[in-house]
């Protein structure tokens, strides 16, 4: 009896075990902005790509629009293990403790696309994703959504005219330090709760990508915005390095491709996204969009330059001169 007893419950594991090598690996994709966004539409592209070079080994589930964590709550649900993968914007690295991602909040950093691809897609920014993994984070690819700009209630021409407006920002201490160089105040804010505070007047103004600003409807609550491309916004694709660790290696090279065709369609779009965001916004005729002269954008760099040397000891003066040696961009030049 014991021993068909052992044979029927060893029956019964190899059973399961079958059941669940047949059931998919499951991949929680959380992210914070909509599905049309840039971020958004990557992600899509993604689930689709790896769920067809996996054959269905692997699910993914895209929870977009904050639907699964906040902007706060991700980051820790993902160390936990309770999500997969995140693509959160390169400022949400400042808080983790990994402080060298704040170079990418530095105004003016980056000129263009070119210059920023440099950086993202060369040694330097491989560097710092592997300051991910002691936090148990293992850093994908980076993934553009575009430069940001300055929207407010009032015109802006100048950077006094952020002068004592409450700005809403990102969590980073770069960003802080970039509105109160020019005399704003800045007022840290989840993503998802820009809308109303706009709306109701809890913040004056924020700066965004074009892309961010539309889709969250920013435009039906902002009078005025000013093309400053000041900054760069981008995103970090990442996962818990313990789950990506443990997948078979087939799948993994799998994933692997299916993340480098997601990269090369997400840097594509973000461009073209935004630019037909811009567009929209025009044609809403809710927003008064202006482009600054040669002169006034110089302006806004010249104002926004002592930021470089109050962050230097945060994020390390030798990060921030390579990556204006691969840039060519000298701000004692300004």
């Amino acid at each position: 009896m014991k021993i068909s007893a052992l044979v029927l419950g060893l029956a019964a594991c190899a059973l399961s075990a079958t059941a669940f090598a047949d059931s998919p690996i499951v991949i929680k994709f959380s992210h914070v902005v909509a599905v049309d966004t840039p971020k958004g539409m990557a992600a899509e592209f993604f689930k689709k790509r790896a769920e067809e070079l996996t054959k269905g080994k692997v699910k993914v589930e895209v929870y977009a629009n904050s639907t699964l964590y906040k902007d706060k709550e991700e980051m820790e649900a993902l160390q936990l293990g309770a999500v997969q993968m995140l693509a959160p914007s390169l400022a949400k690295f400042g808080p983790l403790g990994v402080k060298e991602f704040e170079v990418f909040d530095l105004p003016y950093i980056f000129d263009s696309y070119p210059e920023l691809h440099k950086v993202t897609q060369g040694p330097i920014g491989q560097s710092l994703l592997k300051k991910l993994e002691p936090k148990g984070i293992l850093g994908l690819a980076f993934w553009d959504n575009g430069f940001k700009s300055f929207s407010a209630n009032s015109p802006i021409r100048t950077p006094a005219d952020l002068k004592g407006k409450k700005m809403r920002i990102q969590s980073s201490k770069v960003l802080e330090e970039e509105m109160r160089t020019i005399g704003a105040l800045p007022q840290v804010m989840a993503f998802s709760e820009v809308y109303q505070a706009l709306q109701t007047g809890v913040v004056d103004g924020t700066e965004n990508p074009i892309s961010n600003l539309y889709t969250q409807k920013m435009h039906e609550v902002q009078k005025y915005l000013t093309l400053t491309d000041h900054g760069y916004l981008g995103y970090a694709v990442i996962v818990n390095k313990k789950f990506w660790d443990g997948l078979p290696a087939d799948v993994r090279a799998q994933l692997e491709t299916a993340m480098k065709e997601s990269t090369v369609y997400a840097n594509k779009i973000a461009k073209d996204q935004n630019d037909k965001d811009l567009e929209s916004v025009k044609k809403s005729g809710k927003t008064q969009v202006y482009v600054p002269t040669k002169e006034e954008r110089q302006a806004f760099k010249k104002a926004l330059v002592p930021v470089y040397l109050k962050m230097e000891s945060r994020i390390g003066k030798d990060l921030i001169d390579s990556i204006h040696k691969e840039t060519g961009f000298d701000p004692a030049k300004l």
